[in-house]
């Protein structure tokens, strides 16, 4: 791979115009076929095979509005009776009618009819049917629903709107990604030294995500993608663009320091350390398409996406890269802002300080690692799952109000409604079947209500709208669910109907169960691709085993890490989580797959290292400190850059987004520099030359990888001396 690589970067840096020109067409058609194809993105988290969706789709021709997207409108009074008085009756009625006149709402019954006031009168609550799906339902059709609601408004009454309808997810808010950017570039000054330096990764890494987002947006007009895809496409996708041009100029520039030639040192730079971000790039891609081992379709489109986010930016950096440093040549060292970051010479380096520091302590730099790490566990093992509603909306917006006013003026259960649906085809009663089932689901723990029954014309199916006790993320829901369903057998037997639970809060426990029971597996499918990959890498036994051992302590701790600030609520203040409860369903099992090809990267350079000391000569422990030192710069810079692009989403609003950037953000934290810049020196320092066996069967029919590109530099230093001269490279290099 090394000598493909070395023939690309020299190529893409000779024929620079031409793959700058294929580059800039590219974007231009990707981007134009976004703004000619882009569609709409989806809300629904659906999983086909659940029984509420299953439930749902066998409905869908009965109760057609079981399918369709629905809006809570909620009118509130400034006092108690407020909403009965006959001025805000009136009101309230006319708003309705006009609502109920927009064009594509189905339904909208009046609330006084249907005796959908709170107790203390100050709240009423209609709720809007639209003849369509949740997905086809246009924000002009949101705007005329709000407008139409203007009589109610002006009698003095608040109007809120929530529901499926105004509950809008993974929204990218304006200057999260640029707050990132920013951070990022300031590493990058420090880090290389020159402004021209700093903002080569920088540039090539916006062009391939200009590339990769125009491409998924394309994709949307044709497609059914998940909302959230395209912003882990584009979280992931920057971090990775950053960091893996980071890795081949930090080569580049080294090369140019031994003396070569600019185009000696770029197509070198791409043949080695391109090789270890190909090889980085390849475990993202596949641990983010692993995601699709959970069975979930839309997560298996996340993973998708972000893995073709991940493709682009290894491609920009073997290609573009090495042709914009054609174009830069020596000027790289151009517009210095901090001289001591351009060369570091013979002077001892942070990083070698902290290397002989851990080789002189190893034991006790890894009891203290392993102790913190594991008290940054513990709360993991409350992990709760769910999936985001009203209440997850930040506070002040539409939808968080509805949601608050709902659960305060009628109780949290109306938030999270359930839909039991009854079968009674095979019963000798069927209307006796349905009030037998309703009577016994009135029984039930955690029932606060039912409403009444919904008959389809043969009178042989019915929905029977419950209503629990607790909102939709509460535990008691979701016990209230298997409750239900666990009464089947004896329902079935009392009054010959079969039941099923279904509705929007029973589907997304449904997901969130099936996501934690996706879980064990994926991490198994992770570990042993993790096991085999840096077994070819290294041709060691103890090396891949401690990487991965690192690895799931990355992942505990940073799932502990999010329990604490986002399910426990601790931080808040300084975090600002819209609702403290369950952790989304899909974070942990994202935050493994791309942290897996994260931890896999910091692994390859600095053991890479480690492992070309040993080999040219030095004691296991030297090797471990000059590994370390040739590394550690670059995995600073890379991991800061990692956390300040995932942390900069932190800040935002967004329920999903913003546990995605925390989970990210602490997981490249805890591996880059505790898991990987001390346990992982620790372990290899304590276990010496054992480090290194490889049994001699296995020696025989593993693939030999070329990591470091030894044999392409032995070839090349083979060569004539007048071959190089001919070529102007420095006759020692």
């Amino acid at each position: 791979m090394a000598t493909y690589l070395y023939r690309l970067g020299r190529f893409s840096f000779r024929r620079r115009r031409a793959v700058l020109a294929v580059w800039i067409a590219l974007l231009i058609a990707v981007g134009g076929a976004a703004g000619a194809f882009a569609g709409k993105t989806s809300d629904e988290f659906k999983v086909p095979g659940t029984e509420a969706q299953t439930t749902l789709d066998r409905i869908k021709d009965t109760f057609p509005a079981q399918g369709h997207g629905s809006a809570q409108v909620v009118f509130a009074a400034p006092a108690p009776g407020g909403a009965t008085a006959p001025e805000a009756g009136r009101a309230v009625s006319e708003a309705v009618a006009r609502i109920a006149a927009v064009p594509g709402v189905a339904a909208v019954p009046d609330p006084y009819a249907t005796g959908a006031v709170s107790p203390d009168g100050r709240v009423a609550l209609a709720l809007v049917s639209f003849d369509h799906k949740l997905a086809d339902v246009t924000d002009e059709q949101r705007e005329a629903v709000k407008a139409a609601a203007e009589p109610a408004r002006a009698a003095g009454l608040d109007v809120a709107f929530g529901g499926d309808a105004y509950n809008k997810f993974a929204q990218i808010e304006g200057g999260s990604e640029s707050i990132g950017l920013v951070v990022a570039g300031v590493v990058l000054v420090i880090t290389l030294g020159t402004l021209v330096a700093a903002g080569l990764p920088l540039l090539t890494a916006l062009v391939g995500v200009g590339v990769s987002m125009a491409g998924l947006l394309a994709l949307t007009g044709s497609f059914q993608i998940i909302t959230t895809a395209p912003v882990l496409a584009l979280m992931v996708g920057l971090a990775v663009g950053i960091d893996y041009a980071l890795f081949i100029l930090f080569r580049h520039r080294r090369h140019l320091d031994e003396g070569l030639e600019p185009e000696e040192a770029a197509a070198r730079a791409t043949a080695t350390a391109g090789s270890a971000v190909v090889f980085a790039g390849l475990t993202v891609v596949v641990a983010l398409a692993g995601l699709a081992v959970a069975g979930v379709p839309f997560l298996t489109v996340m993973g998708l996406a972000a893995s073709g986010a991940v493709v682009v930016a290894v491609l920009v950096a073997i290609t573009l890269l090495p042709a914009v440093l054609g174009f830069v040549g020596r000027g790289i060292d151009r517009l210095p802002v901090w001289k001591r970051a351009l060369h570091t010479g013979g002077r001892t380096t942070m990083g070698e300080r902290w290397a002989r520091f851990v080789v002189r302590r190893p034991l006790p730099v890894l009891l203290i690692g392993l102790a913190g790490l594991g008290t940054l566990a513990v709360p993991a093992a409350s992990l709760e799952l769910g999936l985001p509603g009203g209440g997850s909306q930040a506070v002040g917006t539409d939808a968080r109000k509805a949601y608050d006013l709902v659960s305060d003026s009628f109780g949290p259960g109306f938030n999270a409604p359930l839909v039991v649906v009854v079968d009674a085809a095979g019963a000798p009663q069927p209307q006796q079947a349905v009030q037998g089932v309703a009577a016994k689901l009135q029984t039930l723990d955690g029932v606060a209500t039912l409403l009444p029954p919904q008959v389809d014309q043969a009178g042989r199916t019915a929905l029977v709208p419950v209503i629990p006790q607790t909102g939709p993320d509460h535990a008691d829901t979701k016990a209230l669910v298997n409750e239900i369903r666990d009464q089947r057998a004896e329902l079935k037997a009392a009054t010959g109907a079969d039941i099923a639970v279904t509705g929007t809060t029973a589907a997304n426990i449904d997901v969130s169960t099936k996501l934690g029971q996706a879980l064990p597996p994926f991490v198994a499918v992770i570990v042993g691709i993790a096991l085999v990959l840096l077994a070819l890498a290294f041709r060691s036994v103890l090396v891949p085993l401690k990487a991965v051992l690192g690895f799931l302590l990355s992942i505990v701790a940073s799932l502990g890490a999010v329990v604490a600030v986002y399910q426990w609520g601790w931080l808040d203040g300084l975090i600002d989580v819209p609702k403290v409860g369950p952790v989304v369903s899909f974070v942990p099992i994202l935050l493994i797959g791309v942290l897996f090809g994260l931890a896999m990267d910091y692994e390859l350079f600095l053991v890479s290292g480690m492992k070309e000391q040993y080999v040219h000569g030095k004691a296991p422990r030297e090797a471990v400190v000059g590994g370390v030192k040739g590394g550690a710069r670059v995995v600073t810079a890379a991991a800061l850059i990692m956390i300040s692009v995932f942390g900069a989403f932190v800040f935002g609003h967004d329920p999903i987004v913003q546990p995605i950037g925390f989970a990210l953000a602490v997981g490249v934290l805890v591996d880059a520099f505790v898991v990987r810049m001390a346990l992982v020196p620790a372990a290899m320092a304590l276990f010496g030359k054992a480090a290194w066996w490889f049994p001699k069967r296995l020696e025989k029919v593993v693939p030999k990888v070329d990591m470091e590109g030894e044999q392409l530099i032995a070839e090349l230093e083979r060569r004539p001396t007048e071959e190089r001269a001919a070529r102007k490279e420095p006759v020692g290099a």
